[in-house]
């Protein structure tokens, strides 16, 4: 399985060295006590002023329905993992899950490669962790979801919306997004770099 590409940022300010340090690993380097469902998008460990960390994304694939005798029905979901490491130990601190169930035309719940980050853009020494990822079920050419799930620690903040697509000549679907209260009361520069996230990837079809 191919890992994505992870992105970080190092900054030093003025009174505070904030530095996120990370590390892409592999799968055969997870202890044992980790578990997980799905295939391995990404692995990496990072270490912020808070600690080190573990995060891990999974995509389960197009899978027959578990719900449905029909098989023309399907099943797709995603994961994200993240631990807080202390010495040999791992806690699982947060969790994020998405799928499509039941359904009986094109099914999508992948995430969107190469959006995947880790940075610290408010260079308070937290690591900020971006995921991006598009879930579908329909039979035509119609916008789907897309979401922008984003933790600082334990706050997570969310951008939900659909993609943009061409659905006749010179005429497009959807693209729109709204931020949750987290991100509307947060840094201006988490919304910034969300809607530059949102804005590149805005036409992915996949």
């Amino acid at each position: 399985m191919k890992l994505t590409k992870l992105v970080f940022l190092l900054f030093i300010s003025p009174g505070i060295y904030a530095q996120v340090k990370v590390v892409q690993l592999n799968k055969n380097a997870l202890p044992p006590s980790i578990k997980y469902k799905g295939n391995i998008i990404t692995i990496a460990e990072y270490t912020d002023t808070t600690g080190e960390h573990l995060i891990i994304t999974t995509e389960t694939g197009i899978k027959p329905s578990k719900n449905s005798p029909d098989s023309t029905y399907r099943d797709a979901a995603l994961y994200a993992y993240h631990y807080d490491i202390s010495g040999k130990m791992y806690k699982l601190s947060w969790q994020t899950y998405d799928f499509v169930e039941q359904c009986p035309v094109d099914l999508t719940a992948s995430y969107i490669p190469d959006t995947f980050a880790i940075t610290d853009l408010n260079k308070d020494g937290k690591a900020e962790v971006w995921l991006m990822y598009k879930t579908v079920c329909h039979g035509d050419v119609s916008p789907g979801e897309m979401k922008i799930i984003m933790h600082e620690g334990n706050r997570k903040y969310a951008m939900r919306g659909t993609n943009r697509v061409n659905i006749a000549d010179n005429k497009y679907d959807g693209g729109e997004y709204a931020f949750d209260d987290t991100f509307k009361t947060g840094p201006k520069t988490f919304r910034d770099y969300a809607q530059q996230l949102w804005k590149k990837n805005m036409f992915y079809d996949k």
